[in-house]
């Protein structure tokens, strides 16, 4: 790994300000979607005087298409449309993971409180009523669009980790697309369990972000493979607390910091870095341990060849009754993976 980022992770540990201003300086786009084309050209034009891009649709489908290729920064979306309602849309919008960040402002000319309620139920962030007064368009277009630029700076800054977490297994050339593989197994084996929809994304990015802290370690140590000294070993130990250390700065990743900290803990105690056992160790890291094991014994390595699935159960399985991993999460885990083979 370069100098260059190992001070970036210094950087980004301490809470500096790697993080920030990450977001590139184009011009924010907004959304206008109104069937009254009056409406709908007379916003984008008072829009486009303070210098924002706009686009324009006039019904759901033509606004689905638009969002799928401009990308908006913000939907100014009208209750009352032909075909899908505005509120339909919205819906649809903030259940899709994709879309579900982008500031939605719902206009209408309905002042009932219940219309208003079901703007707030099907996820909108703003409401301006008609007739829009320019001074209030504009002071509610630039205070949500703080909020998309400081979204996307959050965004651009979890590209800059999983960059650095691909360049740390970069460093290892026998590893292969480990951390590809650890994602899809830790995000399969979570729907498997029944877990929520935020808890299988901090599995996929815990199976990219696990192994981050070591960026720092040198590569004669992390190159050295099994014969490591005392000393040596200690440093290496030190790696999931640098890398949840890496992270904590960011506030979207506070699911993913126990699997970072706590993926080397044992299930009888004998791990690190804390010693926990058994249930104390978070569900989410017991959860990756057990697909990083699997991938470890299932891949070849210069001192030692690769296991066939079948023999990675048996091992795994007895290491399991010796109290390495947690007996439950490794049944289930074979389970999944025969489930996904006879389909």
């Amino acid at each position: 790994m370069s100098e260059n980022s190992r001070r970036l992770a210094e950087q980004i540990q301490s809470g500096g300000g790697a993080l920030a201003g990450l977001a590139s300086q184009r011009k924010q786009c907004i959304l206008v979607v109104d069937d009254k084309l009056d409406t709908l050209l007379l916003m984008r034009e008072l829009l486009i005087s303070r210098g924002y891009n706009v686009a324009t649709a006039q019904d759901a489908e033509e606004a689905m298409h638009s969002i799928r290729e401009d990308k908006p920064d913000l939907v100014l979306l009208d209750v009352v449309m032909p075909g899908r309602s505005g509120y339909d849309l919205c819906r649809e919008l903030k259940e899709d993971p994709q879309t579900r960040l982008i500031p939605i402002v719902m206009i209408t000319g309905l002042s009932d409180r219940t219309d208003r309620i079901r703007g707030i139920e099907a996820g909108a962030d703003d409401f301006l009523s008609k007739p829009l007064y320019p001074e209030e368009l504009f002071a509610r277009v630039k205070s949500l669009l703080k909020l998309k630029q400081f979204t996307d700076e959050l965004e651009n800054a979890e590209a800059v980790l999983f960059s650095l977490a691909l360049g740390v297994e970069a460093r290892d050339p026998y590893t292969g697309d480990h951390c590809a593989r650890l994602a899809t197994l830790a995000s399969n084996l979570g729907r498997h369990l029944g877990l929520d929809y935020d808890s299988v994304l901090a599995l996929k990015r815990g199976g990219y972000l696990h192994d981050i802290g070591k960026v720092t370690i040198p590569d004669e140590i992390l190159k050295k493979g099994t014969q490591l000294s005392p000393q040596e070993w200690e440093i290496m130990k030190q790696h999931p607390v640098t890398g949840e250390n890496i992270c904590r700065p960011l506030r979207s990743f506070r699911r993913v910091l126990p699997i970072i900290r706590h993926h080397h803990e044992h299930w009888d105690g004998s791990g690190y870095p804390d010693a926990l056992a058994g249930d104390d160790i978070p569900l989410l890291a017991r959860v990756l341990q057990v697909v990083d094991v699997y991938d470890a014994l299932t891949t070849a390595r210069p001192y030692k060849p690769a296991l066939g699935s079948e023999d990675a159960e048996r091992t795994m399985r007895k290491e399991s009754q010796h109290g390495k991993w947690d007996p439950d999460l490794v049944h289930d885990f074979f389970s999944m993976l025969r489930m996904r083979k006879a389909a």
